[in-house]
């Protein structure tokens, strides 16, 4: 079953991803799951959120400019001219540069391509998307990516592997029409098990959400709605502790992580 359990997390910035990413892996890992936690937005919070003190110290892979010249035969920042190999072998990329969290967890952190007019064909964008590439090989893992909004930048890569896609909303008109886009992009490549979760719902948005939840219903496999829970505000950005707290959320995550990944419907 674990090499089915690929899972992208996307959504509009602020809505949640990385504590709902954070608290999917531990939970995983508390069943005795081997994980593998992908940091791919640019803020590198997750390690933060899976225990990691230091990481700010952490250097992402998109800057690891040694590696990535060595695997693609470019160096980032060095213009266009040189040969630029699309298809590196990136085999050793979690033996080097994962960072253990835990027993379960390794953690690996991806980061962004900044300089945008390179152009998609710069080295860093050809070493992120074989990395993907790579870790849809792995088996008896589980997967969980924290992604940036969009999926554009790894759709090919992200379709041909993932297998689950976990769109977070805020209840709001601009979340929400973010995920509508993110749900009709994950559509198009075809993930096969598509939910979205409507996040920090309170008690008088909780009919309006349902309400929105059926109309959304035909477009995602199931949606779930998670409270607004000033508790978590107190654990932030370590959530290793969190997760045993007897909380609204935290009571209601792992119902949703019991239905969307061990009683689907």
């Amino acid at each position: 079953m674990t090499e089915e359990l690929k899972i992208f997390v996307t959504g509009k910035g602020g809505v949640g991803k990385t504590t709902i990413s954070a608290v999917l892996a531990l939970l995983f890992a508390q069943r005795s799951y081997e994980v593998l936690a992908i940091d791919e937005d640019s803020q590198i919070n997750l390690p933060f959120s899976l225990g990691i003190k230091d990481a700010n110290k952490i250097i992402p892979l998109s800057q690891q400019f040694d590696y990535i010249e060595e695997k693609t035969g470019a160096r980032p920042g060095q213009g266009w001219g040189s040969m630029l190999c699309l298809n590196p072998d990136v085999s050793d990329v979690i033996e080097k540069f994962a960072i253990k969290a835990s027993n379960n967890i390794n953690i690996m952190v991806m980061g962004t391509v900044k300089r945008t007019s390179n152009g998609c064909l710069c080295p860093e964008h050809t070493i992120l998307n074989a990395v993907i590439r790579q870790i849809c090989l792995r088996q008896d893992e589980v997967i969980i990516m924290d992604t940036q909004a969009g999926l554009e930048h790894f759709g090919r890569a992200i379709a041909k592997g993932f297998k689950y896609g976990i769109v977070v909303s805020e209840p709001s008109f601009n979340s929400i029409y973010v995920a509508k886009q993110a749900i009709s992009l994950a559509k198009d490549l075809s993930i096969p098990n598509i939910f979205l979760i409507v996040n920090k719902v309170r008690n008088d948005e909780i009919e309006k959400m349902h309400n929105l939840g059926f109309e959304l219903t035909n477009s995602v496999k199931k949606v779930f709605f998670l409270p607004y829970d000033e508790h978590l505000i107190q654990y932030e950005p370590d959530l290793t502790v969190f997760i045993n707290n007897d909380s609204l959320f935290m009571n209601t995550i792992k119902k949703v992580f019991e239905d969307m990944f061990f009683y689907p419907v």
